[in-house]
Parts: structure tokens; C-alpha cells; sequence
């Protein structure tokens, strides 16, 4: 029983001093594991600032600006785990981490499809600078001012001061029109003048009216085309350009030529006629 209990005991301190031995030879492996993660860590931490000032210039979305450098932080301390097993000979650990994390990733990518679509389509409007805060927008059927862009959704307030919200992949997979990306608007004037009136003289007077409330540029001037023999009236139509990047801008802008041109050919007796319906008596 004691030679036995003599064994056992020499066995767990050979198995004792192994171990030690091992954890004596393998110090410095971990020292350095430890020291290349620290490192990792410190970088992804101070990092962030970095990036975010420079992504400033480009995103001037702050989710889209948090969202990018968070992940590109945990890449950084997931590659600085990845070299610190490495460093410690742990393959079989490393390997088995990689295999669960691709696995993982897959049942995480079905399962956030449609959110990781909005997430992706929101980071590649907001890289591409095609839509930003302010910008006079009109997409799937709504139209407003954009006054915010999420990591899902952009929010766009309408005329009527009712708040959409569309998922940014809608935005990016649909045809959508955004006033905010020109400087200048075109104004487009359809009006009529009596058969009796001076044609040079309609086109003289409703020119310089224009011309006078809203200065062309030389690039640019003031169009007049006469386009039809109408019922009642000669039509013709008036285009201009204006300093404009929302629709309600040449909204604005219609109404008050509009009032221009009819005090102007009210002042020079030029008639804007309109259809009549005429009531005759019959004999019962």
C-alpha cells in the first residue's frame, strides 16, 4: 500500500514539474501574446478618433460615421486575439474559433437579411454623398426635406409637415429625384393670349418681366416658344432658370411670375382669355 501510495505520489509531482516546466518554457509565448493584444486593443481604442474626424469630411451622418469605426475597431481586436493564439501555438483553438465564427455569421446574415440590406444600402448613400440632411427629395411615391439618415431608415418631412420614414434599401433600389444635388431649377410657364393680340409684343413684355424679377444669366437666358392654336388662345410657354434645391423653391417662384406676368399684360392690354359657357333662353 505504501509502495503504491509512493508511486502515485511520484507520478503527480513528475506530472507537476512537467506542467511547470511547460508553463516556465511557454512564458514568454504568453507574454508576448499578452503584450501583441494589449497592443491591438490600445490601437483599436485610439483609432476611433482618428477615424471618425477623417470619415467626417466624407459622412456627415454620425450613426453611419459610429457605425463603421465600432467595426472597424472589433476587427482590429478580433485580429489581435487571432495573433495572440497564434503566438501561442493554440491552432486547433484558432481554427475552431474561425469555424464557429463563419458559421455564426451565416445563421446571423439570414436571420438580419433585410436589416443588414438597410444597414449596407444607408453606408453606401451616405459614402456616395447622393442624399444627404437638408437635401429636397422625392422617392416611392413621397416627397420632402431628408432630416435624418439612420443605420435602417431615412426620414423625410413633407410639405404638409408629416414625417416619412423609408428603408434606406428602398431608397437606393428605386429611381428617386433629389433637388439638393443642383444648384439652379428650371421654372416652365404655360400660359395663353387673345387671338387679337401682338404676338412680338406678348413676347417682348412677358421676357423682360421675367427678366426683371428673376436676372438670367448670360449661360442661361429667358425661353419663350409660342406651341399651339388653342380653342381660345395662342399658347406659348415661358422657361427660366432660378437659385433653387427644393421643389418648394420653384413652387414659390411660379406663383410669383405668374402674378408678374398678369399685372404686366393687364398694364399693356394684352387679354388672357378663358373658356365661357354661355346660357341661351329656349321658347318652353
Amino acid at each position: 500500500m505504501e509502495e503504491q501510495l509512493e508511486t502515485s505520489w511520484d507520478k503527480l509531482i513528475e506530472k507537476l514539474s512537467s506542467w511547470f516546466d511547460s508553463l516556465i518554457l511557454s512564458l514568454p509565448n504568453f507574454l508576448i501574446a499578452l503584450l501583441t493584444f494589449m497592443i491591438a486593443y490600445w490601437i483599436s481604442k485610439n483609432l476611433q478618433g482618428y477615424l471618425n474626424r477623417i470619415l467626417r469630411r466624407m459622412i456627415k451622418q454620425p450613426s453611419i460615421r459610429g457605425l463603421i469605426t465600432n467595426v472597424i475597431s472589433v476587427l482590429i481586436i478580433v485580429l489581435g486575439v487571432f495573433l495572440a493564439l497564434a503566438i501561442l501555438n493554440l491552432d486547433g483553438t484558432l481554427k475552431s474559433l474561425l469555424a464557429g465564427a463563419g458559421v455564426a455569421g451565416l445563421a446571423i446574415s439570414l436571420a438580419l437579411q433585410g436589416t443588414l440590406s438597410n444597414t449596407f444600402s444607408g453606408i453606401f448613400i451616405a459614402v456616395k454623398d447622393e442624399l444627404n440632411i437638408g437635401d429636397y427629395i422625392e422617392s416611392n411615391g413621397f416627397a420632402g426635406e431628408v432630416i435624418d439618415i439612420d443605420l435602417r431608415n431615412t426620414k423625410i418631412k413633407e410639405i404638409d409637415n408629416n414625417i416619412v420614414i423609408i428603408p434606406n434599401r428602398m431608397i437606393l433600389d428605386n429611381p428617386f429625384k433629389n433637388y439638393g444635388l443642383t444648384k439652379q431649377i428650371r421654372t416652365t410657364i404655360k400660359c395663353g393670349v387673345d387671338y387679337n393680340s401682338d404676338l412680338e409684343q406678348v413676347e417682348e413684355i412677358a421676357t423682360s418681366t421675367i427678366e426683371q424679377v428673376f436676372p438670367p444669366t448670360s449661360s442661361r437666358p429667358v425661353e419663350f416658344y409660342y406651341t399651339d392654336f388653342g380653342s381660345s388662345s395662342i399658347d406659348f410657354i415661358l422657361r427660366f432658370w432660378i437659385d433653387g434645391k427644393k421643389n418648394l423653391s420653384a413652387l414659390e417662384v411660379k406663383s410669383r411670375a405668374i402674378k408678374e406676368i398678369k399685372n404686366a399684360f393687364e398694364k399693356n392690354g394684352i387679354e388672357i382669355p378663358f373658356p365661357a359657357l354661355q346660357l341661351l333662353n329656349q321658347p318652353k
